[in-house]
């Protein structure tokens, strides 16, 4: 069936229906307490202005921006233009620039802001300046503040009130995303006699995705007054592009009608938002409001996109520090149950007879593990009958996903999980057991159905608070066309029942590095079995054929039994027969290292954990984790020999972003340090010295903590962060006071 292709609405021209497709980011209009300008490369020819920009430089009437098109940039008084020139040798494609400049007539001091816009040229954000304002003292202060808090809560609360005495906004909230997009203020300071909006929730239809994006692009966002009258761009396309102007990263870009509205009916008057991005995702918002039209100044705006940095870097380490407890505590219980499947054979005893070990990473209050057509549970559990109902729905579900190679293609991406806080909300027959499981975490444990591990908590009826009724979003006027946004932000109370507690990525995350242990507990364990009973063996075999890691399987005197598809798929093409132990060696980089540690393992019994590389067929050498175990009968008669991989290119990628963060670290620290004023010296230095040292605990915690494979883009994310800060104190610092030519 086709789909039918709707387009998205023109700036203006979205109402509530498909407000979600409005095209904001090409309003071409701005605020009226500045004014624009497009220049084309490289003669800096003006082609494009708003249409009180000639007014606004002194030079016309407004209304007619035609008196600048055309003319060169360096024709205006003042040092606009050889401000701006040095400058162009920067990509200018993601961070407007911030300069302080003279023009006009007569001349006056100007903060312009620049950038290249994705149609082309140079665009020019013209605002006028006010008296230049000290703001290195509570910056420094500030940031001492923000790197000495202890939690993520105190961390917001301290933020709400260094923004609100920094901007001087009657109202500043952090405003926290959950991992539906529903919002929360989770932090507040405000004027006496306003009322409160701490805890308040708000509906993720709020803020539509398209505008989320540009929060991610844009991190500071100013509206001065929302009874503004739009100022037009002239020409409406851009003589560059050909196309209405991306205004994407632009300060000025008027605001949607719709988001106009939404703060009317707050009684809001004027914004400023700042964008917390954590990990490369948009984490919150600082949201400040103000009852009467406000303006604040470009110094203020650059602080706070400084200050800003060091809050997301530091709630990165934060909850870098929560994974990482979840992690330690996953890798306690796994050694405690290779120690009792070493010692007694009997890994269940090691999972089980602590109930807190496995309970607790998970913040749970129950567990049970379904294998073998058995049920063994701890903690507050529904009946066995109740259990087996779970995992005959979570069959059903890995059925419904799709074919059996689907399944396993999306076992190389991922632990299977299923999640929910509401297990009636899926099926309705679990009401009856909401006491003990309104939430179910569980981890398949192999491709075979009917092996989980599952967590569970009770149903916590709770109150939920909303900014308004999140089921009207919209209100209805004479016709059912018209529709604008929500009146009333009254306080709306829900009640949730039949949920639990939501899980966490603190608890979902412990709770797949345990899965993935048991699973490959639960894989040597049958390994063993294989051993024992032929009659074992076909199913093993499966198992063991279709794991995502590459297994060996050899008998007590070394000869291989079994071989897995996916260490078949890894020595691809390599010519060399494998019969015995004494012919592995020969596939690796360190023939000779792993002959000898296999001779260990044979000789004394000793169990083998360490790194090596294999030979792939194209000639490059591929990281991998062995783990070599003898296979034990009883405490002194050994099976066999069980021999499992991982590779480790990602732990290798991780190791490669950790230098690429120092050496960019190392890189903004020489190259900001060269541009700062030598009179700022020491207050500067002493800046990028919490800056750096911010980052680095930041990466200390993230290189220590989180997966591997996430590890690149979080570094990433603190070392962009840094960048932004050098562009910032770069704009704070190294500008020449009005009136002074370049």
């Amino acid at each position: 069936m086709t789909q039918k292709f709707v387009p998205a609405p023109a700036f203006g021209e979205a109402d509530l229906s498909n407000c979600e497709r409005e095209q904001i980011h090409l309003a071409g209009s701005i605020q009226p307490h500045g004014a624009l300008l497009l220049c084309s490369e490289p003669g800096l020819k003006i082609v494009l202005a708003s249409e009180n920009a000639a007014e606004f430089l002194g030079l016309a009437p407004a209304g007619e921006p035609h008196t600048l098109i055309g003319m060169a940039l360096y024709k205006l008084a003042g040092d606009l233009a050889g401000r701006i020139r040095p400058q162009l040798r920067a990509p200018l494609r993601t961070q407007p620039l911030r300069l302080r400049c003279t023009a006009g007539r007569p001349l006056r001091g100007i903060d312009a802001m620049i950038h290249r816009p994705a149609g082309g040229g140079v665009l020019i954000e013209l605002e006028p300046a006010g008296p230049t304002i000290d703001v290195v003292g509570p910056i420094e202060a500030a940031l001492q503040t923000i790197l000495g808090s202890v939690s993520l809560a105190s961390l917001c609360d301290e933020t709400a009130r260094i923004f609100k005495a920094l901007t001087g906004y009657d109202r500043v909230m952090v405003y926290k995303f959950d991992d539906e997009g529903h919002g929360q203020v989770f932090a507040e300071q405000r004027e006496p006699g306003l009322e409160p909006y701490l805890a308040n929730r708000y509906p993720a239809s709020d803020i539509p995705q398209i505008a989320r994006r540009l929060y991610e692009r844009h991190r500071v966002r100013m509206l001065v007054d929302v009874g503004f009258k739009p100022v037009r761009l002239h020409p409406a396309l851009s003589p560059i592009s050909g196309a209405p102007l991306d205004m994407s990263l632009c300060a000025l870009r008027s605001s949607s009608p719709i988001h106009v509205q939404y703060l009317q009916n707050m009684g809001v008057r004027a914004t400023l938002v700042v964008s917390i991005m954590v990990g490369g995702q948009l984490w919150g918002l600082i949201a400040c409001h103000h009852y009467a039209p406000f303006f604040v100044a470009s110094e203020i705006r650059a602080a706070c996109e400084f200050l800003v940095e060091a809050v997301a870097t530091r709630i990165a380490a934060f909850e870098s520090f929560v994974l990482a407890q979840a992690e330690l505590a996953a890798r306690r219980l796994e050694q405690r149950m290779v120690e009792a499947l070493s010692r007694e054979g009997n890994w269940k005893s090691a999972l089980f007879d602590n109930p807190q070990s496995l309970l607790h990473p998970v913040r749970a209050t129950g567990a049970a593990l379904l294998f073998d057509n058995e049920v063994t549970v701890t903690g507050d559990v529904p009946g066995t009958q109740d259990i087996r109902a779970i995992g005959t729905w979570l069959d059903s579900r890995a059925a419904e996903s799709g074919t059996e190679q689907a399944k396993l293609d999306q076992a190389k991406l991922d632990q299977a999980m299923t999640i929910t806080a509401s297990l009636t909300g899926e099926a309705e027959h679990f009401e009856a057991i909401k006491a003990a499981a309104s939430g179910v975490l569980a981890v398949s444990l192999s491709s075979e159905p009917g092996t989980y591990l599952i967590w569970v908590r009770p149903e916590q009826v709770r109150t939920v608070t909303w900014g308004g009724d999140p089921t009207k979003p919209v209100t209805i006027g004479d016709t059912p066309a018209d529709l604008s946004p929500r009146r009333s932000f009254a306080q709306w109370h829900q009640v949730m029942r039949l949920q639990c507690e939501p899980w966490t990525e603190a608890d979902i995350a412990a709770a797949r590095l345990i899965g993935a242990m048991v699973s490959d507990v639960v894989l040597q364990s049958r390994t063993v079995r294989m051993l024992i009973a032929q009659d074992q063996l076909e199913r093993v075999r499966r198992e063991v054929a279709v794991s995502t890691q590459p297994v060996i399987v050899a008998d007590v005197n070394g000869d291989i039994l079994l071989i897995n598809r996916a260490f078949t798929a890894m020595v691809a093409g390599a010519n060399h027969p494998l019969q015995s132990l004494t012919d592995l060696p020969g596939l690796f980089v360190d023939a000779q290292y792993v002959a000898e540690r296999l001779q260990t393992l044979r000789t004394h019994r000793l169990s083998w954990r360490g790194e090596i590389a294999i030979r792939r067929d194209s000639g490059e050498a591929l990281p991998l984790l062995i783990r070599a175990d003898p296979i034990l009968a009883t405490a002194d008669r050994v099976l066999g020999f069980v021999l499992i991989m991982t590779d480790m290119t990602e732990q290798k990628a991780a190791s490669v972003a950790r230098r690429r963060f120092q050496d960019g670290i190392i890189e903004q620290n020489r190259t900001v340090s060269g541009l700062i004023a030598s009179k700022q010296d020491m207050t500067v230095q002493n800046l990028l010295k919490s800056v750096f040292e911010n980052a680095q605990l930041a990466a200390l915690e993230i290189t220590d903590r989180v997966d591997p494979s996430r590890m690149p883009e979080m570094l990433e994310s603190v070392r962009d962060s840094v960048r932004r800060t050098t562009v910032v104190l770069q704009n704070l610092f190294t500008q020449d006071p009005p009136g002074e030519e370049a």
